[in-house]
């Protein structure tokens, strides 16, 4: 498929001009919008994809993309007045409308960055509610085929819908964004290899902690793992310190710089300030630091 071969060079986020020049039965079509949240080419019957835009600031987004109480996404219609009846037969929402008959895959380019895309994809119109002018939106076959039992066993399919927006659209999601945020980078050594990083939470799921950039940080795989066993925290003003046990070790290159070598520095922050992570977050996740020696 177009998407995995850009993801396999690389490309996991895509701007407009990466997906311009897909081929279909020698028709070449963009796969995204340039101006509105919907694309349907001209070629097609139905809806091919849709975005949610990046904003800094979550709710400045012009569409409140958001879980259900059944653990389905919702996507809002385009319209040009949400208190406009005719909003129900604008040519986008009919696109969407169609994809959703006939059952058809479309992709969700979701917005890391000014710009940049994370395709999740497929994804499938489960549902309309036109009361509330959105698609409910299943992110796998299977959340799709439940939810006709909605009705028999809700809360078995809530719990299917909910987990599987956190493996394939949260959890892609924050990874990204952290990594963006922190310009792919670890934020203790540096390191510039994006498949060696990850997005390590500063307050887990099970504490409450969301998957949002201010509770994210950038970091390698070793300082991910030593960071989730308590082996270092990072106080609220940013500063690493190391469990003093560790620090009375003596063994090998791995532990002297890795380890050793980060205590007393200061984290390396993005650039936008809003990114940063949570002082108060980071306070919670010190207290634990300071329990475990």
């Amino acid at each position: 498929m177009f998407l995995d071969a850009l993801a396999s060079r690389g490309l996991a986020l895509v701007r407009q001009t990466d997906v311009s020049d897909f081929s279909f039965q020698g028709h070449r079509l963009r796969l995204m919008a340039t101006q509105s949240g919907i694309w349907k080419p001209a070629i097609l019957s139905a809806a091919l994809s849709f975005n949610t835009v990046f904003a800094a600031d979550p709710s400045r987004r012009p569409y409140d993309d958001e879980v259900g109480p059944d653990g389905y996404l919702r996507y809002k219609w385009r319209y040009k007045d949400p208190n406009d009846p005719t909003n129900y037969d604008l040519s986008d929402n009919r696109a969407m409308r169609n994809a959703m008959r006939f059952g058809l895959p479309l992709i969700w380019f979701q917005g890391v960055d000014r710009g940049l895309y994370l395709p999740i994809y497929p994804v499938y119109l489960a549902d309309e509610e036109p009361a509330r002018q959105q698609f409910v939106v299943a992110v796998d076959e299977g959340s799709l085929e439940l939810r006709r039992d909605l009705a028999s066993d809700p809360k078995l399919v809530r719990s299917y819908a909910m987990r599987t927006v956190k493996e394939r659209l949260h959890q892609p999601l924050f990874r990204q964004r952290v990594l963006v945020a922190y310009d792919n980078r670890c934020s203790l050594c540096h390191l510039g290899h994006v498949e060696l990083l990850d997005a390590a939470h500063v307050l887990a799921d099970s504490e409450g902690g969301e998957p949002v950039v201010t509770n994210g940080i950038a970091m390698c795989k070793i300082h991910h793992a030593a960071y989730d066993a308590d082996i270092f925290g990072i106080a609220p003003n940013y500063r690493v310190g190391v469990r003093r046990d560790v620090m009375d070790e003596v063994d090998g290159p791995t532990l002297r710089y890795a380890l050793q070598g980060i205590h007393g520095q200061e984290i390396r922050l993005p650039r936008r300030r809003a990114s940063r992570p949570d002082p108060d977050l980071l306070e919670q996740r010190w207290a634990r630091f300071e329990e475990a020696g």
